[in-house]
């Protein structure tokens, strides 16, 4: 079946609790795992959307009306009349406190050997362009400078905290791609070669925050919300194309990168784009290939197209697992072990 390179979780795993995903996870998959998510549950299971009540509630912003039908939860906020948006502080956003709550339930499994040793903690967290992109009516060029800062804080509480050899984390991009396809409005760039251009700027920026001793990857994506995606990709070409920005942007290493692959490309072509991205030796590249509606035999009908352009991959899903009911996980997280074993 060719060389695998293990498993990778998204983020959200729609479990009881943190203590029930890091259980399960290194009980049915351990093995092939690098990292575990805490499984984004209660409050965070559908990504970014539980951001927009916290909006809402911000006393100096305030809520309109959707401006169209769009994907996904489509009211927005902007700042109230005679409020300067660069004075907004968006305070707390959860971020950092959910972290450091599931590292202590983490670290206190790994210490009593339910989670192997060498396992690390992963830190799922979203652009700011996710947040505005889909939340925020304007200006939002300005609120996303003051939501990265606020972000950026709660990943120095974070890096604070958690020990670098024990800490990976994940910057979640999806709103990004709705961008390039004309799904949401862009306020940097009309056109999709700037925009592309800002967007690796940007995901350079994010991946420098992190310091090289905690590991770092990218998960990008084409949406979740309904199971459906923001748009259809023609291929991997816009996935393949940020991902050789972070690449060639970033001074220190990428540990890995997760691209989707929808339900119904079983066929090379989808992965041609692909063949021209280089990949340092260090850097994973982890395919979204495994559906929980088409199961095992979907996914080898994908893994053997990959397998035509891309000679090693780890496997995962589309994107998080949160949207699916907790009822499949256990099976899905056995269809991730005995595809894991097919290709190592």
């Amino acid at each position: 079946m060719g060389e695998g390179r293990g498993v990778h979780l998204c983020g959200s795993v729609p479990l009881a609790d943190a203590e029930t995903v890091f259980t399960e996870a290194a009980r049915r998959i351990g093995k092939h795992l690098k990292r575990i998510p805490d499984g984004e549950t209660g409050v965070r299971d559908n990504w970014v959307v539980w951001q927009l009540p916290k909006m809402q509630a911000h006393p100096d912003l305030e809520t309109i009306p959707p401006p169209s039908p769009e994907y996904g939860p489509s009211e927005r906020v902007r700042p109230k009349p005679g409020v300067d948006a660069a004075s907004i502080d968006f305070g707390p956003l959860g971020y950092a406190e959910a972290a450091l709550e599931s590292w202590r339930v983490f670290h206190r499994l790994r210490e009593d050997g339910t989670i192997p040793a060498g396992i690390r903690f992963q830190v799922s967290l979203p652009t700011p362009i996710a947040v505005i992109g889909a939340f925020v009516a304007g200006p939002q060029g300005e609120l996303e400078r003051r939501y990265e800062a606020r972000l950026l804080d709660e990943l120095a509480v974070i890096l604070g905290t958690i020990p670098a050899e024990d800490l990976a984390v994940q910057w979640d991009a999806a709103v990004e791609f709705a961008i390039f396809e004309g799904v949401f409005p862009s306020w940097f760039g009309s056109d999709y070669p700037t925009q592309l251009e800002e967007v690796g700027r940007r995901l350079v920026r994010l991946g420098g925050a992190v310091p090289e001793s905690v590991d770092l990857g990218y998960h990008l994506c084409y949406g979740d919300f309904g199971h459906r995606h923001f748009a259809e990709p023609a291929d991997t070409g816009k996935l393949a194309a940020v991902a050789g920005r972070i690449l060639g942007g970033l001074e220190r290493r990428v540990d890995w990168i997760h691209l989707p692959v929808p339900r119904s490309r079983t066929d090379a072509d989808y992965f041609k784009p692909l063949a021209d991205l280089v990949l340092p030796s260090g850097t994973d590249l982890h395919l979204g290939l495994v559906h929980a509606t088409d199961g095992r035999a979907g996914a080898l009908a994908r893994i053997e197209a990959a397998r035509s352009v891309v000679g090693e991959f780890g496997i995962a899903t589309e994107c998080g697992m949160g949207r699916r009911p907790a009822g499949q996980i256990s099976t899905l997280l056995d269809l991730h072990a005995e595809l894991a074993d097919l290709l190592a």
